[in-house]
């Protein structure tokens, strides 16, 4: 009969295998995708012919994705701004107010997160297509930012939410009792206690909105968007531009992240500081 201290050692072993193997799954795509961006060889084959910077230079002789990068931009900078406010205004309608049909509101809400992406994607297309006839309209970045704000509004709600779940309202009502008007606790004390969980939600939508593949692909119309743009070159041939192209796609999200990370330690150092005046 195995001892516990054996059959705990088993079990720490599959836990710790099971994460290593889920992190390969994950990984390794990306990994090989950054390693072919430096091939020196104009196929991607493996094993990996030489090294070489050759086709990062080539980005900067042809620069023929920048339109596509500034549509991506802009994209998610506005769909992250309507998708943040949006996102702030349902959290707080979640957790602090009771209204009727409120579990129909938090099931709308939810229900782009149900969906597959391609499907929300062609079933937008399918929309705006009729309606594009009937108003004298057709599909480029207006509809590609209403879908996207479509798709990472609930996100945003998400997060947001969580960080309204933890607010201590007494703080909002000892500011009116100290004779704070609506817009003052707004300004002072609201708005700076959720403010971590505004930022958390803006950086994930940004993210989700500038990587998004298939909403955009489906609603861009004659516009191209970074991973459209990816995508189509990668569909015609399989030039190691694209790998690099999209390795340096990644320096976005790393960038969000850590600046995320950063403010989060920062604001949780700030509320555990001692209050001086006490």
């Amino acid at each position: 009969m195995m001892s516990q201290r054996f059959k705990n050692a088993v079990v720490d072993v599959a836990l710790v295998g099971s994460v290593v193997l889920l992190l390969l799954f994950f990984y390794a795509p990306i990994m090989t995708l950054v390693a072919f961006s430096f091939t020196s060889s104009r196929v991607l084959t493996l094993p990996i012919d030489g090294f070489s910077l050759e086709w990062y230079g080539e980005l900067v002789r042809k620069p023929d994705f920048f339109p596509a990068v500034i549509n991506s931009a802009t994209v998610a900078a506005i769909s992250t701004i309507f998708a943040s406010v949006l996102g702030t205004a349902g959290a707080v309608a979640w957790i602090r107010y009771r209204f009727r049909f409120q579990n129909l509101f938090r099931a709308i809400t939810f229900a782009p997160l149900l969906f597959p992406q391609l499907l929300l994607g062609v079933v937008m297309l399918l929309w705006f297509s009729v309606l594009g006839n009937w108003l004298g309209f057709s599909t480029g970045l207006t509809t590609v930012i209403i879908g996207h704000v479509v798709y990472i509004t609930p996100f945003a709600l998400v997060i947001v939410a969580v960080q309204v779940y933890g607010f201590d309202e007494t703080l909002e009502d000892a500011a009116r009792d100290a004779g704070a008007n609506g817009w003052e606790v707004f300004r002072e004390v609201t708005f700076p206690l959720l403010w971590p969980g505004i930022f958390s939600a803006a950086t994930f939508a940004f993210l989700l909105s500038w990587g998004n593949f298939y909403v955009s692909y489906s609603l861009a119309g004659t516009a191209r968007t970074l991973p459209v743009f990816v995508y189509s070159g990668i569909a015609v041939g399989s030039s190691p531009i694209y790998p690099a192209l999209a390795t340096l796609n990644f320096i976005p999200a790393i960038v969000l992240v850590g600046l995320a990370e950063f403010l989060r330690r920062r604001a949780l150092k700030r509320l555990s500081a001692p209050n001086p005046t006490s």
